[in-house]
Order: structure tokens, then sequence, then C-alpha cells
């Protein structure tokens, strides 16, 4: 197991140990409850929960992914893989995916369109780990289900990324981490990848699934073309210019991507917050006088303060300042170009845009 609540392990090092308890389970005709798995980063002893011989050449073996400290969807689900020795088909291991695991439809990814979302790393993780037991001139058709990996699905980013019929194996370390950590940002930055092969230029990235809907309500546009960055403003805005995208339109309600004219590129609450102050300091810029600016103060929300404005006509002229903050942060930061469009959360335009509102 790991380390302590705040790291657990992947799907892939899940898959592994399921592959090598089937595999060991056929050559020691006994179940297996634990497996020793080799990680790119270390051992880890992972418990079986049901192992079973089905023939002297074939055996399977359920484990699950432990809780651990992350809104993992895939927490406590069941990982199933069938071990099934063949005749040597050219290589020690074959692997294959089987019931809930999705199938990869779109190119950008790093499986190609027509087989199982089971990614690199996972498949170099079983192939390590089982290919010195498999007998010689057989090989070990390893085939990975996952029972509710279609009813969990979209709850994750497969089907905008063009998975379909079930979840991704994932991992690159062998170890899963919070939210904050690298396996979480690789996840996101597909977006930009799948968009790309896909010969989309014209890419709109939003803070999240508000942003989507209003994108898709108020623009002419496809949902192929919309990035969602979550709260890795700046990361996806960097690895959006390490592909060559020098230009793109920056798209959501006004009380998240305020943050990023004051320098705030990740825009976690709890990492930065400073609405209210970036509100004030362009609203003073635009003219409002201290009973304005005290009442802003004072308000709760970002939607408060934009009916404050309203109340003396500065609103339209705020938000086009805060706009052009968040492209010049931007232009300094990453040398990207940005059309901002800032919306309430009814989608209703609070800045001028000519590129889409001609």
């Amino acid at each position: 197991m790991t380390d302590n609540n705040y790291t657990g392990i992947t799907t892939g090092t899940v898959a592994t140990a399921c592959s090598l308890a089937a595999m060991d389970a056929i050559i020691d005709s006994q179940d297996i409850a634990c497996v020793k798995v080799q990680t790119p980063k270390k051992s880890l002893d992972i418990i079986i929960d049901e192992c079973r011989k089905l023939s002297p050449t074939s055996a399977y073996a359920v484990a699950h992914k432990y809780p651990y400290n992350d809104p993992d969807v895939t927490v406590n689900l069941d990982i199933i893989a069938t071990v099934d020795l063949i005749d040597f088909a050219g290589q020690k291991v074959v692997i294959t995916g089987g019931e809930g695991v999705g199938l990869i439809t779109k190119p950008g990814l790093q499986i190609p369109v027509g087989d199982y979302a089971i990614n690199p790393i996972p498949r170099k993780m079983i192939v390590k780990n089982l290919e010195s037991k498999v007998p010689e001139n057989k090989t070990a058709k390893v085939t990975i289900s996952i029972p509710k990996g279609c009813e969990i699905a979209h709850k994750t980013m497969n089907p905008k990324l063009g998975i379909i019929n079930g979840i991704s194996i994932l991992g690159t370390t062998g170890i899963a981490r919070s939210m904050s950590s690298e396996a979480y940002k690789n996840s996101i930055v597909t977006q930009i990848d799948v968009a790309l092969a896909s010969n989309f230029n014209d890419l709109i990235f939003v803070p999240g699934n508000i942003g989507e809907k209003l994108a898709l309500k108020k623009l002419d546009i496809t949902q192929q073309q919309i990035i969602q960055t979550g709260n890795y403003v700046g990361f996806m805005f960097e690895e959006a210019k390490k592909r060559g995208v020098d230009k793109f339109t920056f798209f959501g309600h006004i009380g998240k991507l305020i943050k990023v004219a004051g320098g705030i590129f990740n825009t976690k609450h709890a990492v930065a917050d400073g609405r209210r102050e970036i509100m004030i300091t362009h609203a003073a810029i635009c003219g409002a006088d201290n009973s304005i600016i005290k009442r802003l103060y004072d308000s709760a929300t970002t939607d408060d303060m934009l009916d404050i404005l309203n109340e003396i006509n500065l609103q339209k002229k705020v938000a086009n300042s805060i706009a052009a903050a968040i492209r010049e942060r931007c232009s300094q930061r990453f040398e990207l170009e940005l059309d901002v469009i800032l919306v309430d959360m009814e989608g209703n335009y609070l800045n001028d845009n000519m590129k889409w509102f001609i």
C-alpha cells in the first residue's frame, strides 16, 4: 500500500496487481491474497480481493483502488484482470481491454484510435511484472475489465476526449496523489492534444462545466473546440503555448476570470482570491467614487458588485478594463494573444469583443 492518506494507487497499479495475481494463480495453482507490484517508483504490496484459477491455463483476479485524500471517481472501483496462456504470439505478454475499459475514437492521445484506453505506463508495468513468469513458448493474454466503467465514465474527461464505453487505465508512477499532482494536470492537458489532432485551431478555453455550457449556448462553436482548464489556468496556457497555440479565446464567468487580471493563475479559492480587490481597483480606475468603492468592498459576491456598477452605468467600462488586464497579463507571462469574453451566470456578455459580437 502507500505511505499516507494523501497518496493512493493508480488504476494502472491495480490492473497490474490483478494481472500478476492471476498469473501466479495459474503457475502456483492457488488463490493469491497479496502481490508485490514493481512500479516506476518503488515496489508496492497490493491486496487482492478475489483470485480464482479457472483452468490449467486461465485465471482471474479482482482488486480495488483504496480511498485516499482525493475526490477520485475511481476510488473503490473493482478492476479485474483475466490471464489466459495461449500459444506464443510473438511477445510474452499481450494486453487488451474488456467491459468498462474505454475505446479510443479520436487521434491525439497516447494510444492509437481503435485501441483500448490502457495507457503506455500501465502497459509497461503489466509486461514488466509478468514476462519473467510466462512459460516458454507461451504468451500471457491479459484482459482488463472494469464492471462499472461505463457507469462512471460520464464523470471523467473521457467522453470529451472521444474515449467511449468506459474509463481509462492511467498512471505515470503507479502512485496516485491529490488533484494538485502532475497526474491530474496530464489528464486535462490531453484536451489540447485531441483538439489539435482533430485540426481544431480556433480553441475556446473555459474554467469548467458552467463555462462550457455557456460557451456552447452563446458562441458558434462545437464542443470539440472547448478546453476546460479547471483551476490550472497558468499550466494550461503554458501547455497551449508549448504546442504552438499562440491565440485563442478565454471565456467564462467574471468571478473566475477576474483572478487572472490580478496575476492569479491558479484560481482555486484556497490558493488565492483577490476578486474584490481587483474589482475595486478597476472600478476606481474607471471613475467610481469612494461611496461606490465602499459598497463594492462590503459586497459578498462578484455578481453583487456587478449590480452596483450597473446602477451607475460603469459595468461595461469596468468589465472592459478587467478584460484588457487579463489580455495584458497573459501576453506578458505567456506571449499569448487572447480574445477575452466575460459573462455573468446567465451568459450575458459583460465586455466588448469585436471578434465574436459582430
